[in-house]
């Protein structure tokens, strides 16, 4: 009997050994450094939080993010996706900005997947709440501190940029916005 708990016990350590690092396996590691540039003058919009890029300070890409799940877990953060807002250009999905009113999201690069969540909803999960959002741009996690990317860094691997629409949804009183943990995932 001592020798069958034994062998299961060791069963089951060598299988969560290997479910661990398959785990690790799975994690989204960085695949370069961006070096920063220092902004023109007057030309990194800091609304909502946004940082500029740093002269010289070096900046992780992904072109990955941790996989997706039914609650996937997330980093919430502000975004203005209207005309002159800190998001810069307009959206990527459909090329038009958006009313802080409307629940839309830009995801990390791995996230919004070459345009395939374009357009979709995701459900967002935070503050004991839920709201639905349309994906309509990419938080982009390759590449940054250039104009098209209003002179801010690249996004980390696991952003959902959300406009005040969602952080309003979540209940997060006003001065609370910024950042924040949350999981999301995708609407089926």
């Amino acid at each position: 009997m001592k020798k069958q708990v034994y062998l299961c016990a060791t069963h089951l350590l060598i299988l969560f050994l290997l479910s661990s690092s398959i785990v690790r396996a799975q994690e989204c590691k960085p695949s370069g450094k961006l070096k920063g540039t220092k902004p023109p003058k007057d030309q990194c919009n800091t609304a909502d939080g946004a940082e500029c890029c740093v002269q010289g300070k070096l900046y992780d890409i992904y072109n990955c993010s941790p996989p997706v799940s039914k609650a996937t877990e997330a980093i919430l953060t502000l975004n203005n996706f209207e005309k002159n807002g800190d998001g810069g250009a307009p959206s990527e999905c459909d090329q038009a900005y958006h009313s802080n009113k409307t629940s839309v999201v830009a995801l990390s690069t791995g996230w919004f997947n070459d345009m395939k969540r374009c357009l979709k909803n995701i459900t967002i999960y935070g503050n004991g709440m839920s709201v639905k959002a349309m994906v309509v741009d990419e938080c982009d996690s390759t590449m940054g501190c250039d104009k098209d990317h209003a002179y801010q860094p690249p996004c980390d691997d696991n952003i959902v940029d959300a406009s005040e629409a969602v952080w309003r949804a979540l209940g997060v009183p006003v001065n609370d916005w910024g950042w924040m943990n949350v999981s999301w995932s995708d609407n089926v």
